[in-house]
């Protein structure tokens, strides 16, 4: 029942953000409007739930499947990407770097220190 409230939350945020999308017409993708604001809420409270910890593991299981759909339709528009290679290439460079980078603070900061009761 853990797992099942904790995707509650996760998908309460998915909606969130597709609430501020469609209301503010902001040109970005719901999803990530929505992990933003959770983002916010934990970084708020200081602490992931064991909720949302218990949802979140399977779904990094299997992170690269749940990735995979929008490097695929990349494919289907690649003309439009005819003469912007560089650009296209430096943007997913320095994406996957601040991704990594933004992970690797998250992962530091919210997760409980080595030898510690929390």
């Amino acid at each position: 029942m853990s797992s099942l409230y904790g995707f509650l939350w996760l998908v309460g945020f998915l909606l969130l953000g597709e609430a501020l999308v469609w209301l503010l017409h902001l040109p970005v993708s719901p999803g990530v409007v929505g992990m933003l604001a959770l983002t916010l809420w934990l970084m708020m409270r200081g602490r992931v739930s064991q909720e949302i910890q218990s949802a979140s593991q399977p779904l990094i299981a299997i992170l690269a499947m749940l990735i995979m759909p929008g490097v695929v339709g990349v494919f289907f528009i690649v003309e439009a990407f005819a003469g912007q290679w560089l650009i296209v290439g430096v943007a997913l460079v320095l994406g996957t770097l601040l991704s990594v980078a933004t992970t690797l603070w998250l992962m530091l900061r919210f997760m409980p220190k080595a030898g510690s009761d929390e």
